[in-house]
């Protein structure tokens, strides 16, 4: 079945055809591991991931790379400001190793908890630092590149053109717009290949132009070459990278091989957090770990996803997890009464099920569309273990873990110990004294729930 991608680099949505029909080869912008990744980011990692399950349910075999980014990201991306890793090693008294392995762990134990798949290779740019050496060589070389007295520069005047991605239009761009003006720059968007260090600068190495590091854009250039060669098929990341570091990648790749390094481009658009931006400054910054401290299951965040197409803005409210948690309930119920169902649905019935999902998620990974018809399959009348293979099938695409149980959560014994006594106080009648306790377990952060055979806690989401 034919599959179609919105492709960033041509503007419309195109048929995909791979260099090599068995093999999908395919690179991801990874973190740059000196925070915790917020939502934001894991909601481009889901949208990669749900890439990587369409292609394999069409039968494609993958080679995946994604970088760890633990040098070279300013914090400007207008090779301005402090290198991140740096920035956060000095905030948290730690070593940049420190904090890169500490932040490289965290996000994948995120990745896990929302089952998203690891690439087939994962790379870290400290330990590709001859490659990106030797990348900047070969521009300097072909003459797109020229040293200052603090970087060696790429010159995009040298380019056919600069912006085939973003669109940018550097004749109608006023000097200095982007990023402040380096008087040694020949051009206001030339970007640093390659940073000369400070003396006392923690992360630096030897090379021809002094002791230095490679620039955040460089890395992802002489990785794809290393692993993927000079052009491959599908370059994916979140949005905000399309004006500067995809740019900046497909520059280089001009240079130093003369081609755009992929043919289709694939980029997740932003979450807003109650229709605005996520911000520090609003304190409205949240983890995967905050949705998980609510007492909800990660892979609610998963099913949130599906609700918005990848390429549209995604709105993150509590209610609107509160009520994808629901859906998962219902959705692992569903799958449960079709499993023990013991009648049999028409083949066509089938076929046509699984031939409306299957155009679904071909057409550029239409999630929500997808989502309409596990749903129809869901509320089937007729409950047949025939749906239950085939939800089990469109599993593999979902990632939702349907066939599993939730695991049940351990009351802690404070709370257990406190439910005690309020039972205790109830049995003598002491409704102050249960109401107290009551009130005391819901500071806690559990809310009790009275029966006719007894009382129960939950843990308040």
């Amino acid at each position: 079945m034919e599959i179609q991608f919105y492709n960033t680099l041509t503007k419309q949505k195109e048929k995909f055809i791979p260099l090599n029909e068995k093999e999908v080869r395919i690179y991801s912008c990874g973190p740059t591991v000196y925070k915790n990744a917020t939502i934001g980011n894991m909601r481009t990692n889901i949208f990669q991931d749900v890439l990587r399950r369409v292609l394999k349910y069409n039968g494609y075999k993958l080679k995946h790379v994604m970088n760890i980014t633990d040098v070279g990201h300013l914090v400007s991306d207008g090779d301005e400001g402090e290198d991140k890793m740096l920035k956060s090693a000095r905030e948290e008294n730690k070593s940049p190793l420190e904090i890169a392995e500490y932040y490289t762990k965290l996000f994948f134990d995120d990745l896990k908890a929302l089952n998203i798949e690891t690439p087939e290779i994962v790379c870290k740019a400290t330990d590709h630092i001859t490659e990106m050496l030797e990348y900047v060589k070969k521009l300097v070389a072909n003459g797109f590149a020229y040293e200052t007295s603090t970087a060696i520069y790429f010159d995009v005047s040298k380019l056919d053109k600069y912006g085939i991605l973003s669109g940018i239009n550097l004749n109608e761009q006023k000097s200095g717009a982007r990023v402040e003006v380096d008087k040694e720059k020949k051009n206001p968007y030339d970007f640093a290949l390659w940073i000369k260090a400070p003396e006392n600068h923690l992360m630096k190495w030897d090379s021809p132009w002094g002791p230095s590091y490679p620039g955040w854009h460089i890395e992802c250039s002489a990785m794809s070459l290393k692993y993927l060669g000079e052009q491959f098929d599908i370059h994916t990341g979140g949005i905000d990278l399309i004006p500067t570091h995809h740019e900046n990648e497909i520059a280089q790749s001009k240079g130093a091989c003369g081609k755009i390094p992929a043919r289709y481009w694939m980029h997740g658009e932003y979450l807003l957090i109650n229709g605005g931006k996520m911000s520090k400054s609003l304190g409205n910054v949240y983890l995967l770990e905050d949705i998980i401290k609510r007492g909800y299951n990660p892979l609610v965040y998963r099913l949130f996803s599906y609700s918005c197409h990848y390429r549209n803005k995604l709105n993150f409210t509590w209610e609107g997890i509160d009520a994808a948690s629901k859906s998962l309930e219902r959705l692992k119920e569903g799958y449960k009464k079709h499993l023990l169902g013991e009648e049999q649905v028409n083949k066509e019935v089938v076929d046509e099920f699984e031939n409306r999902f299957h155009k679904a998620i071909n057409d550029d990974l239409n999630m929500p569309l997808a989502m309409g018809v596990v749903w129809e399959v869901i509320r089937y009348e007729k409950k047949s273990k025939q749906l239950a293979d085939l939800l089990l099938k469109f599993d593999t695409v979902l990632g939702l873990k349907i066939n599993e149980e939730d695991a049940k959560e351990q009351i802690p014994e404070e709370i257990t110990n406190l439910l005690e006594q309020r039972s205790k106080a109830r049995e003598e009648k002491n409704w102050a004294e249960s109401d107290r306790l009551r009130d005391l377990i819901k500071e806690k952060g559990y809310i009790v729930k009275d029966s006719k055979d007894g009382a129960t806690v939950e843990k308040i989401k």
